[in-house]
């Protein structure tokens, strides 16, 4: 699936890529953060020991950065998408609408939904955006 970015964004991933060394397949642009999509592998590199790398590239770029880890399947990447939630399972659905249905301990159900439901809205835009799934819910 193609996923068309933004000036912005495109901008944004250019110095993170100068910044870490790992360039980002995708980036959200929100109001305080950004969210980059690092591809499978490259989790490590795009952190750096202790969190340095993404430290100094918060610093630089001026915004909280978030980063979600690609995957092969839709079920690891919705599951990546909620880290560090733990996840014990994904179920993706096709009846009218592709819905992956996530099973999600009940301590770590406010980790996957985030602070105003911000992580599970991103892990919606990005599995919308990368898989054509329609809704993440958590079961």
């Amino acid at each position: 699936m193609r996923v068309e970015l933004s000036d912005q964004a495109r901008q944004y991933i250019g110095r993170f890529d100068e910044l870490t060394g790992v360039a980002p397949k995708d980036c959200l642009v929100e109001e305080d953060r950004l969210v980059f999509l690092v591809p499978a592998g490259e989790m490590a590199a795009a952190i750096g020991q202790a969190g340095e790398t993404v430290e100094e590239a918060e610093r630089r770029l001026g915004k909280s950065v978030d980063l979600v880890e690609d995957a092969d399947t839709a079920e690891s990447f919705v599951a990546s998408a909620l880290a560090p939630a733990a996840v014990n399972a994904v179920t993706v659905s096709e009846q009218n609408d592709t819905v992956a249905y996530v099973e999600v301990p009940e301590p770590d159900r406010g980790v996957a939904i985030g602070a105003e439901g911000r992580n599970i809205e991103t892990a919606r835009t990005l599995a919308k955006r990368h898989y054509d799934i329609d809704d993440v819910q958590l079961t």
